[in-house]
C-alpha cells in the first residue's frame, strides 16, 4: 500500500477532510491523493499559491510576514496551513513552500522546504534540507514527506 493510501484511509476511517496548499510541488501532493479512486469522500480541495500574491490573495498569507521572512519559511507555512483551513470544509491542512531549484542561496539553498500542518486543535511546522538533489527529485521528496505528515497528523486526530 503506498503512503498516500494510507493517508486516504487514516482520513476515512475518522471521517476527516484534507486540504493542501502548495507552492514548489504545484499540487503534487494533491494529485497522489486523487489519484486514487475514492479520494473523493475525503479529499476537501486544494490551494497551488506559486507566487506571494496567490499566497496573499487564496490563502490570507501576511505580506508583512512575508516581507519579514519570505515565502520559503516555517511562518509562510503555518499562515498557509492556517489559510487553508480557513478557507476551505477541511478538518486538517497541509502545506507546502520551498526551494526546489535550480538556485537559491546563502540563506535559502536549493532544496529548503518548509512544511505546516494545521488542524482544529494544532499547528505544527518544520524545515526539512533535502539538498541540491534536482527540481524534480526535491519535488518527490517534498510531496512524500508532505505525506508522511498528514499520515502522523491523522493519527493523532
Amino acid at each position: 500500500m503506498s503512503l498516500a493510501e494510507d493517508v486516504l484511509n487514516a482520513a476515512k476511517a475518522k471521517s476527516i477532510r484534507i486540504a493542501t496548499a502548495e507552492s514548489c510541488t504545484g499540487g503534487m501532493v494533491f494529485a497522489a491523493l486523487t489519484d486514487i479512486a475514492g479520494s473523493s469522500a475525503v479529499m476537501e480541495r486544494g490551494f497551488i499559491t506559486y507566487t506571494n500574491d496567490a499566497k496573499i490573495e487564496m490563502l490570507g498569507v501576511s505580506p508583512d510576514t512575508l516581507d519579514a521572512v519570505g515565502a520559503v519559511s516555517e511562518e509562510v507555512a503555518a499562515e498557509m496551513a492556517n489559510g487553508a483551513l480557513k478557507h476551505s470544509k477541511a478538518d486538517v491542512a497541509v502545506s507546502i513552500t520551498g526551494i526546489a531549484g535550480p538556485g537559491g542561496s546563502e540563506f535559502k539553498p536549493e532544496g529548503r522546504v518548509c512544511f505546516g500542518i494545521k488542524s482544529k486543535t494544532e499547528t505544527l511546522t518544520e524545515t526539512v534540507e533535502f539538498g541540491a538533489l534536482g527540481r524534480k527529485n526535491v519535488r518527490v521528496a517534498a510531496q512524500n514527506h508532505a505525506l508522511s505528515m498528514l499520515k502522523t497528523a491523522l493519527s493523532k486526530l
